[in-house]
């Protein structure tokens, strides 16, 4: 049998600590390349949950932000307040408020015009609306009676006010200082700007000045 020698012992030592440092080494990369694939999934997932959790977040602001409330009554078949997504439509609204009834005068009803937040829209009957022509009628033939050619002449002794919001050309035709032109632009503008606020944004209309306000202020209403 061969005895190594001391100086073969010494070489063989440091193959052996060498192979086993190596080994060490490679265990240890090994497990710290493991936890560190870990630790980044983990912080990924974290990191995935945030921007989830923000993206619902700035998603239900922005609904917040994009819905409008509108109040629907008169001859629909379930009156109330209604939510709607900005940028709806009178026709939206009068849907979720399940429709008109049968007895709805749809006539005067842009349902294209856009909704507001905070307007109401009111849908009248028909029995409402020949009021409103029989009182318009009953006040026209008068007036053409008492000022002979003129039919606007004793407009301010009439004892009724017509609504701005509801009133055709027609009716607006009556007023003092408002002929047909300026008449449809009224009823143009309402169409595309909802239903009058107050009687002094008809001031808004194009060829309505201050000093035609105060002619016809006292004989209008919303």
């Amino acid at each position: 049998m061969k005895y190594i020698n001391k100086k073969q012992k010494i070489v063989l030592i440091i193959i052996i600590s060498i192979i086993t440092l190596g080994i060490s080494y490679y265990t240890y990369t090994v497990k710290s390349n493991e936890k560190l694939n870990i630790e980044t999934q983990n912080l990924e997932v974290e990191e995935n949950e945030v921007e989830k959790n923000s993206v619902g977040e700035n998603k239900e602001k922005a609904e917040e932000i994009d819905k409008i409330v509108v109040h629907v009554s008169g001859a629909v078949n379930k009156e109330g307040v209604f939510e709607l997504a900005q940028n709806s439509r009178i026709v939206d609204a009068i849907e979720l408020a399940g429709g008109v009834t049968e007895n709805a005068y749809m006539k005067d009803i842009n349902l294209a015009s856009f909704l507001e937040d905070g307007m109401k829209i009111y849908i009248p009957t028909k029995e409402e609306a020949e009021k409103q022509e029989e009182s318009t009628s009953y006040v026209s033939s008068n007036t053409t009676a008492n000022s002979g050619s003129n039919k606007k002449t004793n407009t301010s002794n009439k004892n009724y006010k017509i609504n701005i919001n509801t009133a055709n050309i027609e009716e607006l035709d009556t007023l003092p200082g408002i002929g047909e032109a300026t008449a449809n632009k009224i009823v143009n503008y309402r169409n595309e700007n909802g239903k009058f606020k107050s009687i002094e944004e008809i001031k808004e209309v194009s060829g309505i000045g201050d000093s035609k306000y105060e002619q016809i202020k006292d004989l209008i209403e919303i």
